[in-house]
């Protein structure tokens, strides 16, 4: 966060937008009632998680179609697509699609790797290819190759009575200064800002040159920055887990704080082999939270957040929650509702 005597710019928030398995319509109508009640009570943008084979989002493209013709203003995306689950060209085609029909509100953020559990599915994903695919940050290259117009065909022109482009159709303008990465390392962050995109800095890092979230955290920050052709200007959002109080019944509340405590023991030290470090969750009155913001040391240096929702709430306590983040927390942050 900025300091108090600056205010919050953008506030936004992140779902992955849970359902059952066996009805999954009303968590699917869940997920687009939510970002219908962000539009109306003024948040800047609306972001949807990715989750391939579990009861989340798995089609968040398709998703923010269905919310592009139910909102008028808020900006809708994507934190984050694994682009080793996706063809470029296929996905530059789908999200100009729904740029276009949103009026240019389409913020996709993406990341790259081999798609979880890639030996369990790859059978599935990609029969035939699974040992020559290139995971890396080429396959990002391509689509922003793709979005901003760069060649996808050697042929353009008339056959017969169909009319060819050599690019994706529909172009959409001003979609390739929207693209977000993903990055939890110093190295995709400073890959990120040599490459022009902004930055989505989550609740997990990579434990690389220090065990403190934060200070890792502000790394990154300062390694998309020094690279970056915006410089300090290139846009960074936050995407910490906040859960205030303020509205909240004793039951959500005490829902909330056994929901916490019971990730808190994974902050503690680096998890895995990959090492990562999560960030506690925040749960308090808005003035306590506020308060936890500001002496962040990553936070500090932004001044746009999307606060991720708790995965596996109800949709009345995600009411209760962004009401709060909106009505009482954002002020606190100095910010005003977009209207």
């Amino acid at each position: 966060m900025p300091l108090p005597s600056d205010p919050l710019r953008k506030l936004g928030f992140l779902t992955i937008g849970v359902f059952d398995g066996a009805d999954p319509r009303p968590g699917h109508e869940s997920t687009l009632e939510v970002i219908q009640l962000g539009e109306r009570l003024g948040f800047d943008s609306a972001w949807l998680r990715d989750r391939h084979l579990q009861y989340g989002i798995s089609s968040p493209v398709a998703i923010l179609a269905a919310a592009s013709q139910r909102t008028t203003r808020i900006e809708l995306g994507t934190a984050v697509i694994p682009l080793g689950w996706e063809n470029p060209l296929r996905l530059a085609e789908d999200l100009a699609t729904v740029d276009i029909l949103s009026g240019g509100r389409i913020n996709p953020g993406v990341s790259v790797g081999p798609p979880m559990h890639f030996d369990r599915i790859k059978d599935a994903l990609y029969p035939d290819t699974a040992e020559f695919e290139d995971f890396s940050y080429e396959r990002v290259e391509r689509l922003l190759r793709l979005i901003g117009g760069g060649t996808a065909s050697d042929f353009s022109g008339v056959e017969g009575i169909e009319v060819f482009s050599d690019r994706v159709q529909p172009h959409a303008a001003g979609l390739a200064d929207r693209m977000w990465y993903g990055a939890a390392s110093l190295r995709s962050a400073q890959w990120a800002g040599e490459h022009g995109m902004n930055l989505l800095a989550s609740s997990v890092v990579k434990a690389e040159e220090s065990e403190d979230f934060a200070d890792i955290q502000l790394s990154h920050i300062q390694a998309l920055r020094a690279h970056h052709p915006d410089g300090r200007r290139a846009r960074v959002s936050q995407g910490l887990v906040v859960i205030p109080t303020d509205t909240a019944s004793p039951e959500q509340r005490a829902k909330y704080l056994a929901y916490a405590e019971a990730r808190t023991p994974r902050t503690a030290t680096p998890q895995g082999p990959a090492r990562l470090m999560f960030a506690a969750d925040l749960v308090g009155t808005s003035g306590e939270i506020a308060e936890q913001l500001y002496a962040h040391a990553a936070l500090r240096e932004i001044d746009e957040v999307a606060f991720a929702l708790p995965f596996s709430f109800e949709h009345e306590d995600y009411v209760q929650i962004l009401t709060d983040i909106a009505t009482v927390l954002g002020p606190a942050l100095g910010w005003s509702p977009a209207v």
